[in-house]
């Protein structure tokens, strides 16, 4: 039997793109003597389709989407991920379910069991657990097939679930195990899905054939990563990160074993090619072609332009540089040099005689006050305001550019530097974004060095810099770290050698300024938790306040 992995970008609600997708790389592994074209989960539909899972009219263009797949299998059979409906009345309304689709029609339909309800999934919002467990033969092979989080309670330390569904499926005497997910990136998580996939494979001594999505949707980024693993726990190929790729494996090669290929796991050319992948998606699956940021040349919108001009090309992207009195000529000079080196369109726009008016408006009602961060904001907000205007005018997306340090803290201004349609780098600390503008540098300086070594600043005051107000990024990065992704108290970072009063400092900065991220555009996730849909926080709660 030969098994083709499809690893394939999915785009939610687009059921005639995907349906078309499928086809095509139907027709490329008949093309390589496929027997069986397996693809991800729910890639029917997209995933996470969330709240469309809702809609009646949702799940039967789906249910018309998986017909129109299963026509096409005469020559190959097919394994596709879309929901199905649950027919009882108790229990959730819908299943998220593996069909096997051969010789034109549905022969079998496993459920998932393990719904994961955690960080960005929300899956027992909407799906009914499996009761049940089959394997199902096809060609003279029991193949057990199962879904994403189903392989991952197993050799967990901590489980979440009661239930392992492959030792449900034992019994069953499988040949081989087919597992369709949809994974999620982390620039730390390729390892540790390496690690369960083994941990399956060492306790039921079975080949594995695991097929995870690749491509962006919204904040969301897939890396693709789909594994081929032989019974001795040997990963045989680890598809590349953030392609599409349809490549087929012959069994009996899969029994025998052989030499690993694994793919490089280095963090920043990781973290960089997904965000490339998330802007471009974003854009692509959007329909919008060209973006605007402003350009101040500083190293946070630095690294977005650089990003913006790979992921969208650089005709597509247009820079607005906004100097006010307090800028320094070398700002200027810096982010004209890196728009030159870029070639993207830019724009040089200064906001003094603006700001003066705003003064002088409010001059009667700020009588005698000291300059402070409302004169501050107001200079953001300028800047904002006419990004928002370009925007309008010729129907550019505003990229933000705030980096996770900032938006953990506050250290931006709503309506002002934080607006935009996306948030490109609000999930790499500030201490990444260096290490970022040094990779993108590594075949030459594209970004100008006096960018990436200067002391950042958001100069909107005189001699301004970011430490007047923060402690040294190398101090603020780690804290912040160990109480978001780790989610450790104030006593367990003290214990680690941190200053107590920065630490409650830094922490209550966090959790006051909760508000802001409320109102912030999308955050590009590349951490194990990431700002947005996976880090639910009141905004009016007390702790650490």
């Amino acid at each position: 039997m030969k098994i083709a992995i499809a690893q394939v970008n999915s785009h939610v609600g687009n059921f005639e793109g995907n349906l078309q997708r499928m086809l095509a790389a139907v027709e490329t592994a008949k093309g390589q003597g496929a027997d069986i074209v397996c693809f991800p989960e729910l890639s029917i539909v997209g995933y996470p389709p969330r709240d469309f899972l809702e809609f009646d009219d949702f799940i039967r263009l789906a249910e018309e989407t998986v017909e129109k797949l299963a026509a096409a299998t005469n020559g190959v059979a097919v394994i596709v991920g879309s929901p199905s409906r649950n027919p009882m009345i108790e229990g959730k309304d819908l299943y998220n379910s593996a069909y096997f689709l051969a010789e034109g029609k549905v022969q079998f339909i496993q459920h998932k069991t393990l719904l994961p309800t955690y960080d960005i999934f929300d899956e027992y919002r909407y799906f009914e657990p499996a009761h049940e467990w089959n394997v199902f033969e096809y060609k003279g092979k029991r193949i057990a097939l199962t879904i994403c989080e189903d392989l991952w309670n197993v050799g967990n330390e901590n489980p979440l679930y009661k239930i392992c569904p492959m030792d449900e499926m034992m019994a069953q005497q499988p040949d081989l195990m087919i597992n369709i997910s949809a994974s999620p990136f982390a620039y730390d998580h390729a390892d540790e899905r390496l690690h369960v996939m083994r941990t399956n494979v060492a306790r039921y001594h079975l080949p594995l054939f695991y097929i995870n999505q690749v491509g962006a949707q919204t904040e969301v980024i897939f890396d693709g990563g789909s594994l081929v693993l032989s019974p001795k726990g040997e990963i045989l190929e680890e598809l590349p990160y953030f392609e599409e790729v349809i490549k087929t494996y012959d069994l009996n090669a899969v029994m025998t074993g052989g030499p690993e290929v694994l793919q490089p796991k280095e963090k920043m050319p990781l973290m960089h090619d997904a965000l490339v992948m998330g802007l471009r998606n974003y854009f692509g699956k959007l329909g919008f072609k060209k973006a605007i940021l402003g350009l101040s040349g500083g190293i946070d919108s630095a690294i977005v332009a650089v990003l913006a001009a790979r992921a969208l090309g650089k005709d597509n992207v247009r820079v607005i540089l906004m100097p006010s009195q307090f800028s320094s000529d070398h700002s200027v000079n810096d982010a004209r040099q890196l728009a030159e080196n870029l070639g993207v369109q830019f724009d040089i726009i200064p906001i003094q005689s603006v700001y003066e008016s705003y003064e002088k408006v409010l001059e009667p009602h700020f009588w005698a006050r000291p300059f402070n961060i409302a004169e501050e904001n107001i200079q953001a907000r300028i800047r904002g305001m006419l990004l928002m205007a370009f925007s309008n005018k010729f129907g550019h997306i505003v990229l933000n550019t705030s980096n996770k340090s900032e938006l953990a803290v506050g250290y931006g201004t709503l309506y002002g530097d934080m607006c935009g349609g996306l948030s490109v780098i609000g999930d790499v600390y500030k201490t990444e974004v260096f290490e970022l503008a040094r990779y993108m540098n590594k075949d030459g300086e594209l970004i100008p060095e006096n960018i990436i070594t200067k002391p950042p600043s958001a100069e909107l005051r005189p001699d301004q810099k970011d430490t007047d107000s923060l402690p040294e990024y190398d101090e603020l990065d780690p804290i912040l770290y160990q109480y978001i992704e780790q989610r450790k108290s104030p006593e367990d970072i003290v214990e680690m050698g941190y200053d107590s009063l920065l630490v409650r400092r830094v922490l209550r900065l966090v959790n006051i300024n909760e508000f802001k991220r409320h109102q912030t555009a999308p955050v590009l996730r590349v951490s194990s938790k990431a700002f947005g849909m996976g880090r639910r926080m009141p905004i009016v709660g007390k702790y650490l306040a």
